[in-house]
């Protein structure tokens, strides 16, 4: 099959949604398939806020990566770009020719996609990726009716495409409410389960004395941002401090939040507990995962988490809160639930923890055998057999 991938964000961009689009073509080309990425025209800024040389991702000769001119956005991560979608650019699909569009994103990438998609006769399946009330607060309009309005056109858009799949059920329930009605599924984001592994004691060791890590750390990386609730974390980490003086918060990313967290931790004198790495490469985010002992996740936006199913992968116990998809993923195999925004709560789970190493070794035996099923490869079969329904579909 001949895939046509539609993005509105991708590499060298912060993004979950880049990651698992990522490896979905890395492993959908084992399988014979040919993948084309339509995707936004990125800055030199953007690489460099990303730590990487102005270049294209090299994915080998069975994927091409299109790029659309684009604009600056505003977004959480900082390096998010707009495309202004045009009514020429389908032409470029039809020299193509793809058996299926895959469009992933509402905006101008994902306008193009339905263009396309209508011009040529081609089978669209959408994937949404987001549960864009959390998000909405980025629009420059902030009106009550632009977010009815917002939530109205997300159901519209997924309405046009033939088959549509989200990560987790709690995206589908918000989109009903709103007028979506197409076939529709829930498949997960792949992870690279053969990269993030747990490692030996000896790995863990290393790991804690490169990153100068204490015997008792959290961790958290990913995107920077509001809607993250990273400052629940804190909160919860000046109260575990109390029991456990030398306990560590180590965080990887960055967005448009950094400032703001730290103010918050030097209010609360954790200066010397906190550690910021900014954005990791994969090998060197995978050592940080297996020198920390506890994943933890506070955010009220997650359709999934990636990050969160790597820390598992890795073997560590997750502390979590009750909020859209996290009690989806999150089991009494492999972590522990809080409530949204109760950081005394989520300290008291992490002092649990702590103090009861049989049960963290537990939970990151359970996480780790519960992220196999997101593994690259299974995800994509699921993926190759949806595509070739849908096509027989459209038939």
């Amino acid at each position: 099959m001949r895939i046509a991938i539609f993005s509105d964000n991708f590499y060298p961009e912060l993004s979950g949604v880049s990651d698992s689009i990522i490896n979905l073509a890395k492993e959908l080309v084992k399988f014979g398939h040919q993948v084309v990425f339509f995707v936004p025209k990125y800055s030199l800024k953007n690489f460099k806020k990303s730590g990487l040389p102005k270049r294209e991702l090299d994915l080998g000769k069975s994927v091409k990566i299109y790029r659309l001119g684009s604009i600056p956005f505003s977004g959480s991560s900082s390096q998010a770009r707009m495309v202004l979608p045009s009514l020429w650019r389908w032409l470029k699909v039809k020299k193509i020719n793809p058996d299926i569009i895959h469009t992933q994103l509402i905006y101008g990438v994902g306008l193009e996609a339905l263009t396309a998609a209508k011009f040529l006769k081609i089978p669209l399946v959408g994937t949404n990726h987001t549960y864009l009330r959390e998000f909405i607060r980025y629009s420059p309009i902030h009106a009550e009716w632009f977010k009815t309005y917002a939530l109205h056109y997300d159901a519209w858009y997924y309405n046009c495409c033939d088959y549509v799949t989200a990560p987790s059920n709690c995206v589908f329930d918000e989109m009903v409410k709103n007028g979506f009605l197409k076939p529709h599924q829930v498949i997960s984001n792949p992870i690279d389960t053969e990269s993030f592994l747990p490692g030996s004691e000896r790995k863990r060791l290393e790991a804690k004395k490169e990153f100068k890590l204490t015997p008792s750390t959290i961790f958290y990386p990913g995107r920077i941002a509001a809607e993250k609730k990273i400052d629940v974390i804190v909160r919860a980490l000046a109260i575990v401090k109390e029991k456990i003086p030398d306990v560590n918060f180590a965080i990887a990313g960055h967005g448009n939040s950094l400032s703001n967290l730290k103010i918050l931790i030097q209010e609360l004198g954790l200066d010397r507990n906190v550690k910021i790495f900014g954005i990791l490469d994969k090998p060197t985010l995978v050592r940080l995962y297996q020198g920390c002992d506890i994943f933890a996740i506070a955010s009220t936006s997650e359709t999934q988490s990636i990050t969160m199913l790597q820390a598992m992968a890795c073997g560590l116990p997750v502390v979590g809160v009750n909020s859209l998809a996290l009690p989806e993923y999150i089991n009494s195999k492999n972590g522990l639930l809080v409530e949204a925004g109760d950081y005394k709560a989520m300290a008291e789970k992490i002092i649990y923890l702590f103090q009861n190493h049989s049960k963290m070794q537990e939970l990151g035996q359970g996480g780790h055998k519960f992220a196999q099923n997101f593994s690259a490869e299974n995800i994509a079969r699921q993926w190759e057999k949806i595509y070739s329904k849908v096509i027989a579909m459209k038939k």
